[in-house]
């Protein structure tokens, strides 16, 4: 039987790590005890299905490798300041729009082209027109994927105007 190799794992906790702003704005964590990470940045072990959970703080060494600091369980047990500077960072790394109105829908040689309006003003993008390109997102909602991998998210398909909803489920029904 082959050997499990067992990994250190380390738990960031509210109690154990501070995370702030230092220069050019950048993520820093100490470890309370132990050290200071300058240029951290944050990844989601599970970005669609729970944001806030299971997020890894990484650092670069000082021969340019990704380290692991830790990961944070819950980034909801943080104070809402530190919430904020780790979603933030998160926000850099994981860029995605709100959909809140479609305005076209076209399809031609295998691509959906989305003419949208977004929380982030109007926008035009293309997706191949593929199952796996537009995933569920809670219970109603889907995550479109762009031929980029930007990510396009309808929190409920069935909040949709009846013409919105008609247009967008005439392609991707599943």
């Amino acid at each position: 039987m082959p050997e499990i190799e067992m990994i250190d794992a380390h738990l960031l906790t509210p109690d154990s790590i501070t995370v702030y702003k230092g220069d050019f704005n950048m993520l820093q964590v100490e470890v309370k005890g132990k050290q200071t990470y300058k240029g951290v940045f944050a990844v989601q072990a599970f970005p669609i299905s729970n944001p806030n959970k299971f997020v890894s703080l990484f650092h670069y060494d000082e021969h340019d490798k990704t380290r692991e600091i830790g990961m944070i369980e819950d980034v909801s047990r943080f104070p809402g300041d530190t919430q904020a500077i780790i979603n933030e960072a998160l926000g850099k790394h994981y860029y995605a729009y709100d959909i809140l109105r479609i305005n076209d829908i076209k399809w031609e040689f295998g691509l959906l082209h989305f003419d949208v309006e977004t929380n982030k003003g109007p926008r035009k993008f293309s997706m191949r027109w593929e199952q796996h390109r537009a995933i569920d997102f809670g219970e109603r909602g889907k995550i479109i994927m762009d031929i980029f991998d930007d990510r396009y998210i309808i929190p409920d398909v069935e909040a949709l105007h009846h013409l919105e909803r008609d247009a967008f489920t005439r392609y991707v029904f599943w």
